[in-house]
Parts: C-alpha cells; sequence; structure tokens
C-alpha cells in the first residue's frame, strides 16, 4: 500500500486576501458614491444645516443646488431638506443624477425670473418635492427665455427620465407645469422612455401636463408612463390659453406606446384626457383613470357639436389606436367621451354619468359622441363593450358619419335628451359643423344596447341608417320610444330589439 504525503491546506484568508481586499475597495467606492451631497434651505432647522455639505440664503438658490451636481463625480444624488428653495434661475441636473426631497410637503422649489428645471441629459430621476413657477417674462433684455417656445416649470427633453411624488403649480405666465418636449436644438434623439409616477399638477394657471414637439425629425414622442397621476383645476388660476388642459399627450408631437394608469383629471378648464386632431396616436392605453367636472369653460354662443374651438370632455379622443379600459367620465361640461375618425378604438367597460351638469339649457351635452368625418381603413373602427351612461343631462349616445362600428353591451339609463331626443343614432342634417365625406349617419355597425328613460320625448333616434343591426332591449314609457328616419338602401335591422313599455318590466 501506498502512503501519499500529507500535504498541509492553503490558508483561505491568505489565498483569498487580494480578492477580499478588491471587494472591500469596490464597496467603499460604492459607498463613497451613494452618499447624497445635502444641501440646505434658507428655513431648515438647524439640525438639517449641520449635516449639509451647502447651506442655502434664500437669494438665488440654484446656484449652491447646482453646484451640488456639479460636485458629483459620476451619477449620484443631490438631497434637499425640507424648507423652501428661492430659485430665480435655471437648474440643470447632470446625467445619471437624482434630485431628491423630503416630499412634496416638505420640500419646496419655488422658481421666478424665469426659472426653470430643466431635465436635459439622460437618466435623470426627480423625486419628493413640490415646484412653484410664476412670473415669466418674454422681455429680451433681461432674459434669453423665448416664450413662443413652450416651456414647463419641469421641462423633459431627455430620454429615460423618471419623475415621482412631485406636485407643482404655476401661473398663467407659462405654458404647462410639466413638459415633456422635444427640442433637436437641446436633445436630438427621440424623446422616449419617460415615467411619472405619484404626480399632481394643481390650482394651476395653465397645463397640468403637457406633451409636444419642435421641427421636422424625431417628433414622436415614445414609451411615456403615468401611473397614479392628477391634473386638478388647471386653468382655475387665469389660463394661458383659453385651451388649457389637464393632460395633453399630443400638442405637435406624434405618441407612441403611452400608459395611463389610475390617474384623474377634475375640474380642468377644457379637457381631462386630450389628444390634438393632427398628431398620430399609436398604442395608447388608458387604465382606471377618472375624469371629472372638467369643461368649466362657458359654451360659445354659436355653439355646434362637434365644433374644434371648444372641447369640454372628460376624454378627448381625435382618431388614432386607443384603448379605455375601466375608465370614468362624470359631470363633464360637454362630452364624457369624444371620439372622432378611430382608427382600431376600444372602450371597454367604461362608464359616463351626468355629463352636462351645472351646464345652461342652451348647451348640448352628449355623454358618448362618435364621429366620423373622414374614411377610415381599420374595421372595426371602434369598439365599445360593456359601457354605460347614467343621467345624461343631453344625448347618452350619438354617432354621426360612423362605418363599421361595433357597439356590445351598451346601457344607457334615464337621459335627459336634446331637442326632445334621448339618444341619437344618426346624422341630424343641422348638429354637425364638420363637413363629412361619408354619405351616411350610421353605415355598416353593429350596435346592441339596453336603454330606458321617459324624459325625452323620444328615447332612441335612428336617422340615415345603411346596413346597420340592432340588437338589444328598450324599455320607456316615452311617447316614442324608437323613431326610425330616412334610413338608406340596407336600413337599420331592427328585429332583435325588443321595445317595452316600463310598465311592462315593473
Amino acid at each position: 500500500m501506498t502512503t501519499r504525503p500529507h500535504q498541509k491546506a492553503s490558508d483561505p484568508l491568505a489565498v483569498n486576501l487580494p480578492i477580499i481586499l478588491l471587494v472591500a475597495a469596490l464597496l467603499l467606492v460604492q459607498c463613497a458614491a451613494a452618499a447624497p451631497i445635502i444641501v440646505a434651505a434658507s428655513d431648515s432647522n438647524p439640525a438639517a444645516k449641520a449635516r449639509a455639505d451647502y447651506a442655502c440664503d434664500g437669494l438665488d438658490d440654484q446656484v449652491e443646488i447646482q453646484a451640488a451636481f456639479d460636485a458629483l463625480p459620476s451619477g449620484g444624488t443631490v438631497g434637499l431638506t425640507e424648507g423652501t428653495f428661492n430659485c430665480s434661475g435655471s437648474l440643470v441636473p447632470a446625467a445619471k443624477t437624482t434630485l431628491l426631497g423630503e416630499g412634496p410637503d416638505r420640500t419646496s422649489l419655488e422658481f421666478s425670473r424665469n426659472g426653470l428645471l430643466n431635465v436635459s441629459e439622460e437618466n435623470v430621476t426627480l423625486d419628493g418635492f413640490h415646484v412653484t413657477g410664476s412670473h415669466y417674462v418674454n422681455t429680451s433684455t433681461n432674459t434669453t427665455l423665448d416664450l413662443t417656445r413652450w416651456h414647463g416649470v419641469v421641462t423633459i427633453y431627455a430620454s429615460h427620465a423618471k419623475v415621482q411624488n412631485v406636485t407643482g403649480t404655476a401661473d398663467a405666465s407659462i405654458q404647462a407645469v410639466f413638459l415633456l418636449l422635444h427640442n433637436p436644438n437641446v436633445y436630438a434623439p427621440v424623446l422616449e422612455d419617460i415615467e411619472f409616477v405619484d404626480c399632481r399638477a394643481v390650482d394651476t394657471g395653465t397645463y397640468g401636463f403637457l406633451h409636444n414637439a419642435w421641427g421636422s425629425e424625431n417628433t414622436t414622442i415614445r414609451d411615456v408612463r403615468y401611473e397614479n397621476c392628477s391634473a386638478i383645476n388647471c386653468g382655475s388660476a387665469g389660463a394661458f390659453n383659453q385651451w388649457v388642459t389637464g393632460f395633453n399627450f399630443a400638442e405637435l408631437n406624434d405618441i407612441e406606446g403611452l400608459r395611463v394608469t389610475d390617474c384623474i383629471a377634475e375640474g380642468n378648464l377644457e379637457s381631462g384626457f386630450h389628444f390634438e386632431w393632427d398628431p398620430g396616436k399609436r398604442d395608447c392605453v388608458f387604465t382606471d383613470c377618472v375624469s371629472r367636472n372638467n369643461g368649466r369653460k362657458p359654451y360659445p354662443d354659436d355653439y355646434l357639436v362637434g365644433d374644434p374651438d371648444f372641447f369640454g370632455a372628460g376624454f378627448y379622443l381625435p382618431g388614432g389606436e386607443v384603448a379605455l379600459v375601466n375608465c370614468r367620465a362624470e359631470g363633464n361640461g360637454a362630452f364624457g367621451f369624444y371620439v372622432i375618425n378611430p382608427e382600431g378604438m376600444l372602450l371597454y367597460n367604461c362608464t359616463e354619468s351626468e355629463t352636462g351638469r351645472g351646464q345652461a339649457s342652451s348647451a348640448k351635452p352628449i355623454s358618448y359622441c362618435i364621429l366620423q368625418s373622414l374614411p377610415v381603413s381599420r374595421n372595426p373602427s371602434i369598439v365599445m363593450d360593456h359601457c354605460r351612461s347614467i343621467g345624461s343631462h343631453g344625448w347618452g349616445l350619438f354617432l354621426c358619419g360612423t362605418e363599421n362600428a361595433l357597439i356590445r353591451n351598451f346601457t344607457m339609463t334615464d337621459p335627459a335628451g336634446i331637442d326632445g331626443v334621448g339618444a341619437m343614432l344618426g346624422c341630424p342634417s343641422h348638429e354637425l359643423p364638420v363637413n363629412s365625406t361619408i354619405d351616411a349617419g350610421i353605415s355598416s355597425s353593429t350596435i346592441d344596447l339596453t336603454a330606458s328613460g321617459d324624459r325625452p320625448q323620444t328615447l332612441i333616434s335612428i336617422v340615415d341608417n345603411r346596413n346597420v343591426t340592432y340588437s338589444g332591449r328598450i324599455v320607456s314609457d316615452a311617447p316614442r320610444p324608437v323613431a326610425v328616419e330616412w334610413t338608406s338602401e340596407g336600413g337599420a335591422d331592427l328585429t332583435a330589439l325588443e321595445v317595452l313599455p316600463a310598465s311592462s318590466t315593473a
């Protein structure tokens, strides 16, 4: 038998010492990089000032904050203590940095003399503070700020930005509180991957959240996410212009990959959630959003349905691929849901209630308004499934020029009606100021609905239909529960539509 000599085991500490030292060195570097640079407000408490790296004096506080950003090695956090920071100039966070406050109720940035918070570098995070912007001027002898080019108190130019737990307001001298802007002179690539979480624009004289673009290239803003954000009373403290909305996702920019979840628009001058007409809208999804009491601007004296100079909607959706799931419109001035020229649009399990509440008797509020003034290529052009209208102060449903619509399980309860009609399914010749290229009120569509109510003389008016199939149940003691007028060839098939007096279901 051969016995191998015993070999002494190596000391594991000695063998691994270089690795341990290297890891320790890396950890020390990481800890040093992770340590935030603290900036104290002039009105912070003594303990906060004692631990701060920079102390502000209440004048031109952006100087100390910007110095803190400049002192970061590469990335990192600038922490703001509780208190108010008075900024008479702009702040520009460096790339891969975070501006962190102690919460919007404790840390406030007040911008004056054309100061802004500009995110012009990638991978910037803003977290936990309140912003105010006021008294912006466009005087070239005093400032280089050109107010003919839109700005926000918080303006995001660069991609991969995150804004969370930030509340803001502004007067009517600036275009928005929160602005996403493609400006090729600042950031030429596509603006994309922007996230807003727990953010609010409140009691403003201007737009709450706004998207826009300059130039002719890379004007599509992509992959923007809003979660639990609010636009409240925008346009209540004066108005930057007559069209101030809570959220405007497409002003001059196209929009693609938009996600809006658990957001609220309330009490805004014009629409709560809004897109402009011309931009492209692709893959835009709203889930569990609420739009209430918007459209505070008075109706024009000569208002007609679809007037492009008056929005007044909970959700204003002119064209594109937009989906609304479990969304609610409550008490908005002119429209609950306004849709025109849909191209693959979806409304699923949405609810409208009391559109037109508090408006003058001459108003013509509409709960669900679906208009088509141009040919569309998608079939179905719009799907409405399991949606409801409750207590509308005007028409519960209006379709005009609509082609290839699929409406399933729609419920309308007790509309007040307009001119004695509770729902208008077709185009009355005097109602729409848009020149339509479609030659039928509704064509090639399927409509399944349940409707009840006695307030209007006619609960459902079917006008100028062609190849439209109806089903469902109408329960009403109105003098004319359903009226059908001048349908075109193919007409309206009412075979599966049951009409019952209300007394028969008691």
